[in-house]
Parts: structure tokens; sequence; C-alpha cells
């Protein structure tokens, strides 16, 4: 064994109500692991989040649908069913058993899917009819990857409709035993879409000014803390981000915005994405979380960095103070005991990026633990 490293990265943490041992965050990562088509967890899920327990750390749950029409990818989990509730309970629980914490990330994917997957006309806040051209923009369905189909507006009398589908969600996170929820509000899905000025294009209180833009999130935040107070409550952004075609006129402008009313509303912390990845690719590479640093400035709990680290880059990030805890995906996927390889300075299995979305056990359950390896 080696010698344990000095690292920022194992003192301990209050994020709202909920203490941490460690500031090592598995990130929301979607595997495509769940049953097909019901969005029920899986006995592969479970294997694969107890695994990935560790005592006193905290896993964020992947992007999880509130509704039907919300689902993006084909294999992604819900959380509006029965079936789903019990098989996620089945997941937190093993967590809890490791001694870890668990927070569901509520999605939806808006104009980030097909027909075949929501059985509806997928929504955003605007129609743009350059999106489901754009073969970058592919999206899982049971025939493949395929590009998404043709969107349309949500309606604003629609809208109250949708926070009670992620108030019914939150309600349904707890049930099934979390220890929290957090707002999946990046990477182009629907409270992305609404946000930004390249994809909202609406006339009414949901559109134009960046107050009307954020007001869509803003409500969904108030929805999910009427259910479990604020000190449960994470939202999750990416200023900057260009994954799934998003982009905005001034893009520190809406999301220093959030932070700010995110800060006002108390919630637990504030998980930032950096720019320099795009989706599940690392664009550019370095260590400076600059989004969080200049969110810092505006959010003035918890901050949650997310996106490229290393586990050096990762401590320097802490030691500075330019984040709280950072999240890790890749090495996450490769090390189901990442955070005591990092503890103990012991070395990282390499990742396999053609099994990220391989729907079996092939890159999920089969990566060895530091003591088998």
């Amino acid at each position: 064994m080696q010698t344990r490293i000095s690292n920022a990265l194992f003192m301990p943490i209050q994020i709202g109500k909920i203490t941490l041992k460690h500031r090592i965050v598995m990130a929301p990562l979607t595997r495509l692991r769940a049953h097909r088509p019901s969005g029920v967890p899986s006995d592969l899920m479970l294997e694969y989040y107890s695994q990935r327990g560790t005592d006193g750390g905290l896993i964020v749950s992947e992007s999880t649908a509130v509704s039907p029409s919300g689902h993006g990818y084909h294999g992604a989990p819900g959380i509006y069913s029965k079936e789903q509730v019990m098989g996620w309970q089945k997941i937190v629980n093993a967590v809890h058993k490791k001694g870890g914490r668990m927070i569901m990330q509520l999605w939806h994917a808006g104009r980030c899917s097909h027909t075949s997957v929501t059985h509806s006309t997928p929504i955003s806040a605007s129609v743009d009819p350059t999106y489901w051209a754009d073969e970058i923009n592919m999206v899982s369905t049971p025939g493949g990857f395929q590009l998404p189909s043709p969107h349309r507006a949500l309606e604003t009398h629609e809208i109250p409709r949708l926070v009670e589908q992620y108030r019914n969600a939150a309600a349904n996170a707890r049930v099934a035993g979390f220890d929290g929820v957090e707002l999946m509000a990046a990477n182009g899905h629907l409270m992305d879409q609404f946000l930004q000025d390249n994809s909202n294009r609406r006339t009414d209180t949901y559109g134009g000014s960046i107050k009307n833009r954020a007001r869509l999130l803003t409500e969904v935040v108030e929805a999910m803390i009427s259910i479990w107070g604020a000190g449960r409550v994470g939202v999750r952004i990416a200023p900057s981000g260009a994954f799934n075609g998003m982009a905005d006129s001034d893009p520190r402008a809406p999301f220093s915005y959030i932070a700010a009313r995110m800060n006002d509303l108390d919630i637990a912390y504030l998980h930032v994405i950096e720019p320099r990845i795009k989706g599940a690719e690392l664009i550019a590479d370095g260590h400076d979380p600059v989004a969080a640093q200049e969110l810092g400035n505006y959010f003035h709990g918890p901050i949650i960095a997310a996106g490229g680290f290393e586990p050096k880059t990762a401590e320097i990030s802490v030691e500075n103070g330019d984040a709280s805890l950072v999240a890790f995906g890749r090495h996450f996927i490769a090390n189901p005991d990442l955070p005591r390889r990092i503890e103990q300075n012991l070395p990282l299995n390499p990742y396999d990026r053609s099994t990220f979305y391989a729907f079996d056990e092939r890159g999920y359950t089969d990566y060895p633990f530091s003591d088998q390896a």
C-alpha cells in the first residue's frame, strides 16, 4: 500500500443538510443500463452503484426522467412510476449500506429526443428546425442512435403541468430514500433550452429578458424545495457549454444571474460543468475551473466543479478555494473505488469510451478494484 497523500479532497464538508467525509463526488453519468423501454432501474445498475458507494462520499445519479415525455435516451431510467421508485430504492439502500450518500438528478430532455422514446412530439422553449437536422445531436432510440425528432414549442398554459411533473418526481425520489435532489439544467436539455437565447426565442413571460428565461428553472427549483427543503436541493449548470447545440449571445449573463438567484434560494450547492467539456469529451486541457471561479462571486454556498479533472488538479482546485468539491466522471466509470485510489495515490484504471453506452456489463461493472488489479 502506498502512502496516503496530503489532500484537501479528504477534508469533511457540509453541503446543505448533507454531511460528507470527503469531497470526491461521483458525477451524474448517463449509461443507458435501465430496463428498456420501462425505464425501471436494473439489477446491473444496482451492482454498478453499489460498487461505487463509498463511506461518507456523494453519488449523483444519472439523469432520470421526470415523465414519459421527458426521456431523451432509450435505456435511461425514470422516476415517475411505482416500479421505477422501487428499483431506485434498492440502489439507494445499497449505497447507504456502504456509508455513502446519494442524490437523484431530475431531468427532462426537451428537444434532445425522438418520438420512439417519448411517444409524443419532443418539446422545447422554441422551434429550431436546424437542430433536428444536425448529425452532431444524435440520440439513443430503440433502433440505435438517430437524429432527434422535430420538436414543438411548449405552450405557456402547459408550463404549470411541467413544474408539477418535477414536483412529483422530487416526491418520488424522497419515497425511494435519496438524500436529496439535483436539477439537471445543463448540456442542452430542457432547462438549458429555456435559459439560453439561441434556443429560447419566446415572447411570453418565459422568454426575452434573462429573468424571464430563468423563470422556468426558478419555478422548478422552488417546486423541488417545496418537497425537500432548500438544504437538500442542488442545481447543475454548464456555463458557456456548447453541447447539444447550445449558445448564448452573452453567456456570462444568464449563468451569473442563475448563480445569484440560487444563492437567494439558499440551495445546498451549485454544480458547475466547466466549458472545457463538451458532453463526454474533453475539448480543452488545463486545471483551472474558470466557471466555478467566476460563479463563486455570485453563489456563496458550496460549488461542485466538474469536467476533465485529474486527482492532482482536483486537489489544487479545492486547496485554492475555486471549488468546494470536485465531481469525477470518466475516472469513476473505470475505478469503482476511486476515492481510495486517490487517497492512497494508487494508479487508476484506464477508461474505455467505446463501452460508455454498451447496454451491458462491459465497461460498466467489470472494472477491477485496486486490490484486484
